[in-house]
């Protein structure tokens, strides 16, 4: 594992990290998609079958428990204790968009032609656009809190990250390819494009997350 897996690994611990400690803080789910959320836990899902049938090390194992995990339980406190705060009005993008397209690109072109195999390709595409409900959210109200800024900035930040990866292995390993990842890794990343630029515009300039009119 190289640096840059490894920063891109604790990135996205650390966005799961940063949205648990809003939900549980604050007590409300206010601003936060559901529906990425649930994407979120299918992608994780349908890509950690291997927990079942084989072992790489410990760290990738801890890993993958941990976003299982996470994901499970921060669906949990959205559709439970924290239900009341949830606007399912704002947070209406169609899901079936997202599921659908990747299901027919796991079919089309998967890794290989095996049930784990295209379950993983299945999470790959789904990862890649499973942040467009928060986004599509972000949109609608037009603003978001900070805290839901950072969380949604180190997610993408992680996928930035992972790219750098991609890249360093390509040039450091032999016969290193993985179309599927690379191109989803990169749709992903774009799609943060416009949040990327105003979060370094005004977040860190200790301004409050506004789109403009």
């Amino acid at each position: 594992m190289n640096i840059f897996r490894l920063a891109g690994d604790l990135l996205h611990l650390g966005s799961i990290l940063i949205l648990i400690a809003r939900l549980q803080k604050t007590r409300s789910c206010a601003g936060i998609s559901l529906k990425t959320q649930c994407l979120y836990l299918v992608v994780f899902a349908t890509r950690y079958l291997d927990l079942f049938f084989s072992f790489v090390s410990v760290y990738n194992t801890l890993m993958k428990i941990f976003f299982l995990a996470s994901a499970g339980y921060i669906v949990y406190l959205m559709k439970k204790p924290l239900k009341a705060s949830y606007d399912k009005a704002i947070d209406s993008f169609r899901l079936e968009y997202v599921l659908g397209g990747a299901t027919v690109f796991a079919l089309l072109f998967p890794h290989k032609y095996t049930l784990l195999e295209i379950l993983w390709s299945f999470s790959i595409y789904l990862e890649a656009v499973a942040i467009l409900p928060q986004l599509f959210q972000m949109s609608r109200t037009g603003e978001a809190d900070n805290i839901t800024s950072h969380y949604v900035f180190a997610l993408g930040g992680y996928r930035a990250l992972y790219i750098v990866n991609w890249i360093y292995r390509y040039y450091t390993e032999d016969d290193y390819v993985d179309y599927i990842a690379w191109v989803s890794g990169v749709v992903q990343t774009a799609l943060y494009a416009d949040f990327f630029y105003i979060y370094f515009t005004r977040v860190l300039k200790g301004k409050s997350f506004k789109l403009p009119v």
